[in-house]
């Protein structure tokens, strides 16, 4: 066995990709992703992305029982933006790796009993594709829905995008989908069969339905603070439980009625204005962007770590 494998007991080894397949290879600036997939109204599926990860068994009882995403939320979203901007290439091939790495080496010993006896390890073949496909998931839903329509040739290329982030990220290849619609025939085999309500859940609801505490960079008071943090969290939950799948809502506990979607589709609308005035450069951010060779330091410090 290799020393750079990490595997669960249970399933196949979540393998680690080699880097001189191009079809393994970390994407860049050139790829579909950079240039139209990640735009700005990617925030808007943040929490129904999350909903949809703990909702998985085992990562809800891995995130449950590991997790203090409920007592330092702030560096909970800080940790996870910067490895997903190094896991899509914002710091070049090595940082990708090295993102990669950090995180199997992070759950490498996240592992336990639920409370209902099912012993469970993060780096379950089929939990680790769960969380890498709700990120594709998320991304192509918001495009359906705020864009009206789908762009078949755009959406190919995105999900060939995502096929290589999941390799990178050690996805075995045998759990990968090979086509969009082998895809989206998984998707909804896991929302209809596997998906159940559970601790983390419910405990992510709950955290979901209070405003983000004041930054740490924020000087004013806190009501200042939740002038502008009230509103913007209701909008995100809002936009997140539109963008779910209408069991998941029912499954999770999610109210929703016909003035909850009547406010959604007054968000769609008013995102759609809004898109179709913005330049290219503020609607794909990731434009703008190159990539920094530089690793965060806690990247840094794992490497530093490894002999």
């Amino acid at each position: 066995m290799r020393t750079d494998e990490l595997i669960d007991t249970d399933t196949p080894t979540v393998t680690v990709p080699a880097a001189q397949d191009i079809s393994r290879a970390p994407l860049g600036p050139d790829s579909a992703s950079w240039r139209h997939g990640n735009d700005w109204r990617a925030l808007l599926g943040a929490r129904s992305t999350i909903w949809l990860e703990v909702a998985h068994p085992v990562v809800g009882a891995g995130v449950g029982q590991h997790s203090r995403f409920d007592t330092d939320r702030w560096g909970t979203l800080t940790r996870r933006f910067q490895t997903m901007f190094a896991i899509y290439g914002g710091h070049c091939d090595a940082g990708a790796h090295a993102a990669a790495e950090h995180l199997r080496a992070v759950h490498s010993n996240v592992n336990g009993v639920d409370v209902h006896g099912r012993s469970y390890h993060a780096l379950n073949a089929d939990a680790y594709l769960w969380v890498a496909a709700t990120g594709y998931s998320t991304q192509a839903d918001i495009r359906r829905v705020f864009d009206g329509e789908v762009d078949v040739e755009l959406e190919d290329a995105l999900y060939d995008d995502w096929k290589r982030t999941a390799r990178v990220l050690g996805v075995p290849e045998r759990v990968i989908p090979k086509t969009r619609e082998d895809f989206w025939e998984y998707y909804w085999h896991v929302v209809d069969d596997v998906l159940e309500r559970n601790l983390c859940t419910d405990r992510v609801l709950d955290v979901d339905s209070r405003p983000l505490p004041r930054h740490p960079s924020f000087r004013g008071p806190t009501f200042i603070w939740n002038l502008g943090a009230r509103p913007f969290q209701r909008l995100i939950v809002l936009s997140g439980a539109g963008l779910l799948p209408p069991q998941t809502r029912e499954l999770l506990g999610i109210e929703w009625n016909g003035r909850r979607q009547k406010r959604f589709d007054a968000l769609v609308h008013t995102v759609r204005v809004i898109d179709r005035f913005l330049p290219d450069s503020a609607r794909y951010p990731f434009r703008r962007i190159t990539p920094n060779p530089k690793l965060p330091d806690f990247f840094i410090t794992r490497q530093e770590g490894r002999s």
